[in-house]
């Protein structure tokens, strides 16, 4: 069996399991409980202290697809490596302290047919916009197996057609990591970034990188939000400067449930 190893651990969440378990269930309590029906959920990617809250908003949405879920189909923006199109691994599971989570290696042959896919085991090695999602499913749900693919420059259409292909049933969920504005001061990042919320309640498809960094995954989704007839809703709008205290310059998190 291959593996993945967790890249972030001790970085943006804590390396211990038992810690780690904790964190994540604190902010799981934390934050609302879901309203239920969500397909979807966009959230976002920094570490636990910037923006756990802002996610567990989106993870309680699954509340109530707990016991069914078991397969998650997961997206982000490829940092590390420059990616054309979309990346999804060849291993066998990603490890995180919690434990490892299982391919879906069915899913991955479905998917590297497509326009825009290719395996690249170098775009996932120390990609943490996937990595720290993986805890709050590990501790949100049961079992279940995960899709992983990071999106670099790529159509809409392209997303849309990996996520028209693994859309499936109850058993699926779709999670798209992202954050919102980058390094702005805070007014100036709160205005960004209730634009780009308004954009996705709309369904908008032509969202920018410097509006979020998980633009191109965020456009096919959209798309596919469309076609779907889902609605998309904002579940919190928060940045780094109400979590961190630090207002100067700050990053900007949403969640977000599409049902």
């Amino acid at each position: 069996m291959i593996a993945r190893p967790a890249a972030v651990a001790g970085l943006f969440y804590p390396a211990d399991s038992a810690t780690l378990r904790s964190t994540v269930t604190d902010l799981l309590t934390a934050a609302p409980a879901g309203t239920g029906g969500a397909k979807a959920i966009i959230a976002p990617h920094a570490g636990y202290k910037y923006s756990g809250p802002t996610a567990a908003h989106a993870y309680r949405q699954l509340d109530d697809r707990r016991s069914r879920i078991s397969r998650v189909v997961l997206l982000g923006p490829a940092h590390r490596v420059p990616v054309r199109g979309m990346a999804v691994p060849s291993v066998d599971v990603f490890a995180t302290p919690l434990g490892d989570v299982p391919i879906d290696k069915a899913a991955i042959e479905q998917v590297i047919e497509l326009p825009g896919v290719q395996v690249s085991d170098e775009a996932h090695a120390m990609e943490h916009s996937l990595e720290v999602h993986l805890p709050f499913l590990q501790v949100q749900l049961e079992e279940f197996q995960l899709v992983p693919i990071a999106v670099g420059t790529c159509t809409a259409r392209h997303v849309d057609a990996v996520l028209e292909t693994l859309w499936g049933g109850e058993e699926t969920a779709i999670v798209v990591s992202s954050d919102l504005s980058h390094f702005h001061a805070y007014s100036e990042a709160q205005a960004i970034d209730l634009q780009t919320t308004a954009r996705l309640e709309q369904r908008d498809t032509t969202l920018r990188g410097e509006e979020a960094c998980g633009a191109y995954a965020l456009n096919g989704l959209m798309l596919t939000a469309q076609s779907k007839g889902l609605d998309v809703c904002t579940l919190d709008v928060r940045n780094s400067g109400d979590t961190s205290g630090d207002k100067f310059r700050v990053v900007g998190y949403g969640a977000y449930a599409l049902s």
